[in-house]
């Protein structure tokens, strides 16, 4: 596998006298990363060339293509030098093969039939509003989610940024983190992009089979309204970002019911959407029936 940073000679000017120095950077990595299912390739996207299956995975899953993580098969990443991929001399590429079902594989085939030959309108390469993808169902409501406060989301924040080993190093990825509805941090995983790193949280998350367990995402980035369509996709009922969302952002997450917390830089955050809460039975003391 290809390594996640590269050191890179650099000229340092400003500081050292007028000609600066000369030292070594270590800058994060950037390859394109074919998604192939079934041996059709579908997209390619920029990633960190760390932790592929995970956010192949994910990407498979909150894009729609996968309805659950049974529905992947296999996954075989490979990678392929310069010449392999008629790329530019020193830009290496990973294919991340897939194998899917039967179902989900007919079903991506159908939407690539119907987006072919297509003229995009400038947003997400589709013609019509009616092709962005934005209804999404309400998710069920979570008894738990009142758990999700101002203090958890800002506990996983604080936690972060020493988890955050690449970026460390290059100073240029964004995390994805998944935390305990109390604010417990428990895992993180980092990209040159947001999107893939949400992705590859999800697809971690996925492969663990923890999907269903109460706890929220924490992101480095704004929140979009992309990324509450994958986290809703998947049924996480609770996100927090440490900058603002768009307005799409909150409205995708008042129409799904996502509690989302934006802008937390401690020691305030803001709650933009409050998501759906179960609440328990009360029982009437008059004729003890459920009300």
């Amino acid at each position: 596998m290809l390594p996640p940073v590269t050191r890179h000679a650099v000229q340092v000017a400003g500081d050292g006298g007028p000609a600066g120095f000369a030292c070594d950077e270590m800058l994060a990595a950037e390859v394109p990363v074919a998604l192939v299912f079934n041996g059709v390739s579908h997209a390619v996207m920029m990633a960190t060339p760390q932790d592929i299956e995970a956010f192949a995975l994910g990407f498979a899953l909150s894009e729609g293509i996968l309805d659950h993580p049974r529905d992947c098969l296999d996954i075989e990443v490979r990678t392929h030098s310069a010449a392999q991929a008629s790329l530019p001399e020193g830009v290496q590429a990973i294919e991340a093969g897939m194998t899917i079902s039967t179902r989900s594989f007919e079903r991506l085939k159908s939407r690539r039939r119907s987006m072919a030959g297509r003229t995009g309108c400038g947003v997400c390469g589709v013609e019509s509003f009616g092709g962005l993808d934005l209804d999404l169902q309400p998710l069920a409501p979570r008894r738990w989610i009142d758990q999700v406060d101002a203090r958890a989301v800002l506990r996983a924040m604080a936690a972060l940024p020493p988890r955050q080993w690449l970026n460390a190093e290059a100073h240029s990825l964004h995390a994805a983190g998944w935390a305990t509805a109390e604010g417990v941090l428990t895992d993180v995983l980092e990209d040159v992009g947001r999107h893939n790193a949400l992705d590859k949280l999800l697809g971690t998350l996925a492969r663990s089979g923890r999907l269903a367990e109460p706890g929220f995402v924490v992101l480095t980035s704004r929140c979009s309204h992309e990324l509450v369509r994958k986290c809703a996709r998947l049924g996480i009922a609770a996100m927090a970002t440490i900058s603002a969302p768009t307005a799409m952002g909150v409205r995708m997450a008042e129409l799904a019911g996502v509690r989302l917390w934006g802008s937390c830089r401690a020691p305030r955050a803001v709650m933009y959407a409050p998501g759906l809460t179960e609440r328990p039975p009360t029982h009437c003391r008059d004729c003890r029936t459920h009300g």
